[in-house]
């Protein structure tokens, strides 16, 4: 079964290149030119990763991103013309998973959807044997990719799903940043340890009564982080 791209941009020519180069690697591609028409797309449809542009008539990419946050985990990767480093960090703060400057080479981004999609289907081929932790009042349930904290549901972006599995798992392991960078983002992804202290941070404003002293997921000064 085809993987299905939504790739939005105001600039015509880019989505018809985008879109054209995809298409000839077998991906079946939907095109929106505007915030509220990805943002609708996004709710209609079932996508296996969105390219999703900074800036946008309507709203805003990161408007757009933070959106779907709140009812999908979808991949999404930042189109952005500035290079710099405050726009990457944003775009992850509302929920993005990668970016991408401008201008950029096609095979650049057609090497980074298949390397997101790669360690995609890993997860989900990896977890099709049903697996529930549970840990203090927190249940993770890795299979539906669900987690619940007293019994609420609280819905985590897939980066920040995949971080706390791991260190779910790994109870009292502490990993440095570089290595929860490598294990959950890819070793070819080209951001920094920020982009973890980042998700960190959103996690624990999610999962955490106090994310100030957290309760579940603690700082090793120095080293890095762990579940306790």
């Amino acid at each position: 079964m085809s993987k299905r791209v939504l790739v939005v941009d105001d600039e015509k020519l880019i989505v018809k290149g985008i879109r054209f180069s995809l298409e000839q690697d077998g991906m079946a591609v939907d095109c929106a030119y505007d915030g509220e028409e990805a943002l609708q797309l996004a709710k209609e449809h079932n996508y296996d990763i969105i390219l999703l542009d900074v800036m946008l008539p309507k709203l805003t990419g990161f408007e757009v991103c933070q959106q779907i946050r709140e009812f999908s985990d979808v991949p999404v990767v930042m189109l952005t013309a500035k290079g710099d480093d405050m726009d990457k960090i944003l775009g992850l703060e509302y929920g993005a998973d990668d970016y991408i400057t401008k201008p950029f080479n096609i095979l650049e981004v057609k090497a980074r959807i298949k390397a997101i999609m790669r360690r995609t289907n890993g997860k989900e081929n990896s977890g099709k044997t049903s697996r529930i932790i549970e840990s203090k009042d927190m249940k993770l349930d890795c299979e539906g990719r669900r987690v619940y904290v007293k019994g609420k549901e609280i819905n985590l972006t897939a980066k920040e799903f995949e971080v706390l599995e791991l260190l779910m798992l790994n109870q009292n392991k502490v990993y440095s940043r570089e290595n929860l960078l490598k294990i959950v983002w890819g070793s070819d992804y080209p951001g920094d340890v920020r982009t973890v202290d980042v998700h960190i941070r959103r996690l624990r404003e999610k999962i955490e009564t106090n994310p100030s002293e957290p309760k579940y997921v603690h700082t090793k000064w120095g080293v890095g982080y762990y579940y306790a």
